[in-house]
């Protein structure tokens, strides 16, 4: 749908954010860093830094429909992110730094652990409820489209 603004129209389903546009073909926008590949998770090479969320350390017991992604718009959080605290399983949402721009960083999600359940969406700081990440920077995809785009998981 476009909207007029004083500088033209804006294209609502290309335009996520000032000067940010949505690839047509991909659910996510073009992301400036790359998230470790399923491969990297499965043979446990990602190094997990703090924050680090805290849970159950049951394996799923079945794929999920959906899965958390982040995107480009993670900010970190400045060192305390609320999505890794209200994510209900351990290790599956942590800080990875910003190798171009220390001392910053953004929240990475382990898709071999996220369960679905969209707690990291749901709350902020405080208990307070939200509509999403402040940022907007969680996507809940698809399993099927997270795969055709990243492989298939193993369970």
């Amino acid at each position: 749908m476009l909207k007029n603004s004083p500088r033209g129209s804006i294209d609502n389903a290309k335009c996520i954010g000032k000067n940010k546009f949505r690839n047509p073909n991909s659910w996510r926008p073009a992301v400036a860093y790359s998230a470790p590949s399923i491969e990297e998770f499965q043979a446990g090479t990602v190094v997990k830094q703090s924050p680090i969320s805290t849970g159950t350390t049951t394996q799923r017991k079945r794929k999920p429909h959906i899965l958390a992604v982040i995107n480009e718009q993670c900010t970190g959080c400045s060192g305390s992110p609320a999505c890794v605290e209200y994510c209900p399983v351990a290790d599956c949402m942590y800080w990875a730094p910003d190798e171009d721009h220390p001392p910053f960083g953004r929240i990475i999600v382990d898709p071999l652990l996220c369960i679905g359940c969209k707690l990291c969406t749901s709350k902020g700081p405080d208990g307070a409820f939200l509509e999403g990440c402040p940022w907007d920077a969680i996507d809940m995809v698809p399993l099927a489209e997270f795969e055709g785009e990243n492989g298939t998981l193993p369970f």
